[in-house]
């Protein structure tokens, strides 16, 4: 579990890495292929892994990591092929101080791709240490409503589950009886006005712009984040927007609210 640059949580925590959605603009991706060790002519197991092969995916499993021929522990070593690195479940129970934690910032938990046991699991390592607020974030919202229909989805206060909406046609998931959110980074579209918005049930919202190579294309327009700041004051949603956006409204302009106490 590592402390984190990323403004709205104070650390990140990835039992599960890897991704199959082939995001352009995914720096997870990036730095996956950078510090990935997963090489052409390995065999899984010979590296500790446990390949599960279904019909359209690779999977992989470790009990232990992997370690380099110097012994340092290769965090990514099937590159981002998704991955259940099963010895991390127990991290957040060594860390007493409460924390809000990013649950998987190099995955999506909930693609399509990832074991129900996978997810389990992690809700299971989340459920034993209760003093840390977990945040999980998704492209696939509808894994949720899947989940929250067989039971497996907490209802606890201190899950929360967002969903990622570049754009306004984006589906998301909200709920009656959990604490959902909408991350809009990068915001890629301007969103419509308050009459037709489709973020008003959820309890959140994070903003920002695109950051990495070719972002300066896909900057998002200060009249766009200015309608959306809008609405969501008037409809009482905390808006919390990421540094990345200070070159376009000014720093006079931010807010970094959250729905909790700090």
């Amino acid at each position: 579990m590592n402390k984190t640059r990323i403004e709205w949580c104070d650390r990140t925590w990835n039992p599960v890495t890897g991704c199959l959605h082939r995001c352009e603009y995914c720096y997870a991706r990036r730095i996956a292929k950078r510090f990935g060790t997963f090489l052409n002519g390995f065999k899984p197991e010979e590296r500790g892994l446990a390949l599960i092969l279904n019909e359209l995916h690779r999977l992989y499993e470790l009990d232990k990591p992997v370690r380099d021929e110097t012994g340092r522990v290769e965090p990514y070593p099937a590159n981002f092929y998704p991955t259940l690195h099963r010895y991390k479940l127990d991290e957040p129970q060594g860390i007493k101080t409460p924390q809000n934690i990013f649950v998987c910032s190099m995955a999506d938990l909930f693609g399509d791709w990832v074991p129900d046991e996978w997810i389990e699991q992690v809700f299971e390592a989340c459920v034993k240490a209760p003093q840390h607020r977990y945040l999980f974030l998704t492209k696939n919202p509808n894994r949720y409503l899947e989940l929250a229909r067989a039971g497996i989805l907490p209802e606890q206060d201190n899950f929360w589950y967002g969903t990622s909406i570049p754009t306004p046609d984006t589906l998301f998931w909200w709920s009656d009886f959990h604490n959902t959110f909408v991350s809009i980074e990068p915001m890629l579209k301007a969103f419509p006005p308050a009459e037709d918005s489709t973020v008003k049930k959820v309890g959140w919202a994070i903003m920002g712009a695109m950051t990495g190579p070719g972002s300066k294309k896909h900057q998002p327009k200060k009249a766009w984040v200015e309608s959306f700041l809008s609405d969501a004051v008037a409809d009482g949603i905390p808006v919390f927007m990421k540094d990345s956006l200070i070159p376009i409204v000014g720093e006079e302009n931010m807010k970094r609210e959250f729905p909790w106490g700090r």
